[in-house]
């Protein structure tokens, strides 16, 4: 794969892969990177035509905001071209209902694939859907002038795109309640003191802060850092004595391997 080789460029999403940095763009800042399920699915795609030699997946949007969330035409009686409007959705059958969703969630989750780091380079506004895309990440840089809402409720919904979870285990349940149940924002200093930013830099910085920790990420051998990540991300789920198990037996699996004795 050569520097710079742009895998997909589809329906608001454009995937270029560096080596073992792909970066994954929205690409519509005429419309503040709104979302629709065309472009859940070029997002999805893009999971997909991950070359095995990525190790880094940084996600950004283009243009002054990182995502305003979803595209509002979804609510109109006549929908997106060659979609079923929402409203029709809403009116189907619910098995019907429950696998469109279901599809549409799959654009959110393979960020956090064992065999990745994902990067979330988020400014200005990350509402709704857009949130959730940030959620989906590993980890989130922002600019000082993000904006994080969700608004689902606000809309008579309810957050579906996977971002209930990982919001929980970075502020707490309260909080999380309170964000989603007000849809108020949530702004740079405190996205950084609750845990949902690991870094606040100036927006003129974000792009080469984000660059950076890719690139300090892709130091240590791969192998150790697909285990260490499967370990920590298992840790909310285990007991203490479960998790020094887990870490025994991870440690082991690197022994083996380092020495010449893997299975």
């Amino acid at each position: 794969m050569t520097s710079l080789d742009t895998v997909l460029d589809k329906d608001g999403v454009r995937l270029t892969v560096d080596d073992a940095v792909a970066t994954v763009t929205l690409t519509n800042p005429a419309k503040r990177n709104a979302q629709s399920p065309a472009l859940w699915r070029a997002l999805t795609e893009a999971g997909r035509a991950l070359p095995g030699s990525v190790r880094v997946v940084v996600l950004r949007g283009e243009g002054v905001s990182f995502s305003a969330g979803l595209d509002r035409q979804a609510f109109t009686p006549e929908g997106f071209d060659g979609e079923p409007s929402f409203l029709d959705m809403g009116r189907g059958p619910e098995a019907e209902l429950d696998a469109v969703i279901a599809e549409y969630q799959e654009a959110f989750t393979w960020w956090r694939r064992n065999d990745i780091v994902s990067i979330a380079a988020v400014q200005g506004h990350a509402i709704g859907a857009g949130f959730q895309l940030a959620l989906a990440c590993d980890l989130r840089i922002v600019a000082e002038d993000v904006q994080f809402a969700m608004r689902e409720t606000s809309l008579g919904l309810v957050p579906d795109l996977t971002g209930t979870h990982p919001l929980v285990h970075l502020v707490g349940y309260a909080r999380a309640l309170e964000i989603c149940a007000t849809g108020r924002f949530v702004h740079a200093a405190e996205a950084e003191r609750t845990g949902l930013a690991n870094l606040v830099v100036p927006a003129a910085e974000l792009e080469g802060a984000a660059r950076d920790l890719a690139g300090a990420l892709i130091t240590a051998p791969r192998d150790a850092v697909i285990e260490t990540k499967a370990l920590i991300a298992g840790a909310v789920s285990r007991t203490y004595e479960e998790q020094r198990v887990a870490e025994r037996a991870a440690q082991g699996r690197r022994l083996r391997d380092l020495s010449g004795t893997a299975d």
